[in-house]
């Protein structure tokens, strides 16, 4: 005989964690389980401030039996599958699992295969990312010295789509308070056209990567890695326009780069093959191309492009109507943040509770929040709010910090990154409290 709750979450995350709590607050009584099965569960925002030598790994980790909320089973297992005509999930140790409602938020995972030779290069050598091993990141940066440092990102969607570019003018900053600036190329290669999509901030972030010398090049699709010789390949996402030199160095001169491929030209050593610019670095930062779990991409609980299959603005699934989704795994189109679900969950709770209760859905729509702390320096911050038509959202409560204009760099919105965010995070959002 299968277990049976009135509401089974997939994901001991920040968007099942907080479904469980926020469901416990609205009734002591739901029958609530959780399938997860790590031990551990991560503050990840503080990661880009480990990977600056700045905050401790360790503080970013609690033991999820400390998190998951009394009243709410915790099933430390894998789900495997999906029967969702049946409401049932299938699970690696304990079964099937039936339930009324089913909250599927399991994050996201990494496919190395869609970059070769990033798998066997990732957290080695000069090799880092703040998404996998931001320890490892902090020592790639504090030991190096001199020569081009390339930070990058994959076509996929990831975590945080602000991240790759956050570490990398901490890394400015670091290397100039150590005086090797002189010494040190740093190059941003990225797939968009855009350093960022909201036009407020993207401007401030300009004015950024002037104040630090930073070479952006846009429209570069990362393919490849090649660890031994130190190389990241990349294809262009665009035509390269005639006469319009764009990666190419040696004779070249700045004024010969077309603008929509490179801001600030660096002559930095690149190799081409074919239709292939290989970038020659000597440290690398990246982000893991990201996808949906196996699991959710083989169920039939996704779309096309193999994300789960949810409304935009009530977040239930558009096929299974007992079924809603939230978080990173989620077709959404926003960033994939803690912000974001923060204004996810209070949707969902809300909607789940209203069909226990009465049938019904709720009123409540997502309008596609999302939030994206932009570090620019050790003491600076710019705060990135928007929505899915990337208006500018800033949180009206930022007026009680003083803070009157978030598209510009700001001590005080450094101060809520790292010390009241995850305070916040702990003591609030984990328990199903409203922030």
């Amino acid at each position: 005989m299968s277990k049976h709750y009135e509401v089974l979450i997939i994901g001991g995350g920040t968007a099942g964690i907080m479904v469980a709590s926020q469901l416990l607050k609205k009734n002591k009584k739901y029958k609530l389980a959780i399938i997860e099965p790590a031990q551990t569960h991560y503050y990840q925002p503080a990661w880009t401030l480990v990977g600056a030598g700045c905050y401790d790994y360790d503080k970013t980790a609690r033991p999820m039996s400390k998190l998951i909320p009394k009243g709410c089973e915790w099933i430390q297992d894998f789900a495997t599958s999906f029967t969702p005509e049946n409401n049932l999930v299938s699970t690696k140790s304990n079964g099937t699992i039936t339930y009324d409602y089913l909250v599927v938020a399991p994050g996201l995972a990494y496919d190395y295969s869609l970059v070769p030779g990033l798998e066997n290069a990732i957290d080695k050598g000069v090799v880092c990312s703040n998404y996998t091993n931001p320890k490892h990141t902090w020592h790639v940066i504090k030991n190096f010295k001199r020569g081009t440092a390339l930070f990058t990102q994959p076509t996929t969607p990831i975590k945080c789509g602000g991240a790759p570019q956050k570490i990398m003018y901490l890394a400015e900053s670091y290397f100039k308070k150590k005086g090797l600036k002189n010494n040190i190329d740093i190059v941003f290669a990225t797939p968009g056209g855009v350093i960022f999509g909201v036009k407020k901030i993207a401007e401030t972030l300009m004015n950024v990567i002037d104040r630090k010398d930073i070479n952006i090049r846009y429209n570069h699709k990362l393919v490849a890695i090649d660890a031994e010789k130190q190389i990241a390949w990349y294809e262009l996402a665009k035509d390269v326009e005639a006469g319009g030199c764009v990666v190419i160095s040696g004779e070249n001169t700045a004024e010969q780069i077309d603008a929509t491929f490179q801001y600030n030209y660096k002559d930095v050593k690149v190799t081409i093959d074919g239709n292939r610019y290989g970038i020659h670095f000597d440290m690398l930062h990246t982000a893991p191309p990201s996808v949906a779990p196996k699991f959710i991409q083989d169920s039939p609980l996704v779309n096309d492009s193999k994300w789960l299959d949810v409304n935009h603005h009530t977040l239930q699934h558009n096929k299974y109507h007992n079924i809603f989704g939230l978080g990173d795994v989620a077709a959404l189109p926003t960033a994939k943040t803690g912000a974001a679900i923060r204004k996810q969950v209070p949707i969902v709770v809300d909607n789940i509770t209203l069909l226990l209760k009465q049938n019904k859905m709720g009123t409540k729509s997502y309008n596609g929040y999302s939030s994206c702390p932009l570090v620019t320096d050790y003491g600076k911050m710019v705060l990135a709010e928007f929505d899915y038509n990337s208006n500018f959202i800033p949180d009206p409560q930022l007026k009680k910090m003083l803070i009157f204009d978030s598209s510009k760099e700001h001590k005080r919105l450094w101060l809520l990154k790292k010390y009241l965010l995850p305070y916040l995070y702990w003591n609030k959002m984990m328990k199903g409290k409203d922030v």
